[in-house]
């Protein structure tokens, strides 16, 4: 697998799934926001990533790190709240450490991956256990060495995870024990992100 092509057509796939991902689970996401946030976590990403297609569709970029930097970008500009700028650094990181190659390995995903997961921490002052989407991310990018699928279903795992935690950043670290028991959406909406890229996965990959 660590050989595999990825190429533009790839990623294209992925955002198309995660949109479609995001769609489906909106009310869900917005569902576990609204027990310990804003109640807006499902709506924003649903609008954010809807113009993220309606962009990538109305102009294809024709390679894996154009696709990703093209989607964050969109997702700053739309989505609201701390959402926007996390998941926009997310994939403007790992388009800008892809580069401008035509076709990349997993294992250049993978790494690219990482080092927007450690920007995202970063960037909202986060670590493994504060009940965040990094809880999601980091599991599902480690898993990234075995297949999509296991990366996949570590990232949800972490997402589940994180509901005997207490929240220590975000709009949840307010509420202090009483955020005990619940899904973090933001790490819900993460675990999203990885079984969009299965599903890509499973539509073909270059050779």
């Amino acid at each position: 697998m660590s050989e595999t092509a990825l190429d533009a057509g790839f990623f294209l796939r992925w955002m198309t799934a995660a949109a479609a991902s995001v769609d489906r689970e909106a009310s869900r996401l917005t569902d576990l926001d609204s027990a310990i946030g804003d109640a807006d976590h499902g709506s924003n990403l649903q609008r954010g990533f809807a113009a993220v297609v309606k962009t990538l569709e109305a102009e294809p970029p024709q390679t894996p790190g154009a696709v990703l930097t093209t989607a964050g970008r969109q997702l700053i500009s739309t989505v609201g709240g701390a959402s926007g700028p996390l998941y926009g650094t997310l994939l403007r990181r790992t388009g800008k450490e892809l580069g401008e190659a035509e076709r990349v390995t997993v294992d250049e995903l993978r790494t690219a991956l990482r080092t927007a997961v450690d920007a995202v921490a970063q960037l909202g002052g986060s670590a493994l256990g504060d009940a965040t989407m990094l809880d999601a991310l980091d599991p599902g990018v480690e898993a990234l060495t075995t297949s999509f699928a296991a990366a996949a279903e570590a990232a949800g795992q972490g997402a589940r995870d994180t509901v005997p935690l207490q929240a220590r950043k975000g709009r949840a670290s307010y509420l202090g024990a009483r955020s005990i028991g619940h899904q973090d959406p933001g790490a819900a909406s993460s675990a999203l992100l990885f079984a969009a890229l299965a599903e890509a996965a499973d539509q073909g990959v270059a050779e």
